[in-house]
């Protein structure tokens, strides 16, 4: 089964147990197919990022260099969110989180 048809096939799965429909029985049933669906997509989603590389540069001959893909958060962990003191300089943030 392709991830785009295990994911169609969860979604239609919740749709059904959202809609109330279902009897008791038939609702586990249908539950226990969705997580064997859900953990098909994620094991398919692993391998695709086992296979990602991130480009990081040319070799002197222009070959690329590739390395793999770090799939952490990229956000910078050494900020501070507001009302946090600063590690650096030791003062508080006490800016307000905007959007805009």
């Amino acid at each position: 089964m392709t991830f785009e048809e295990a994911l169609s096939s969860l979604q239609g799965i919740v749709a059904s147990l959202e809609s109330g429909d279902l009897g008791l029985e038939e609702s586990l049933a249908e539950f226990e197919k969705g997580i064997g669906l859900l953990k098909t997509c994620n094991d398919v989603l692993e391998q695709a990022e086992g296979r990602i590389e991130a480009l990081t540069g040319v070799d002197a001959d222009g070959n690329p260099v590739v390395e793999p893909f770090d799939n952490q958060a990229t956000i910078d962990s050494n900020t501070p969110s507001a009302g946090e003191e600063d590690e650096e300089t030791g003062q508080e943030d006490d800016s307000e989180s905007v959007l805009f």
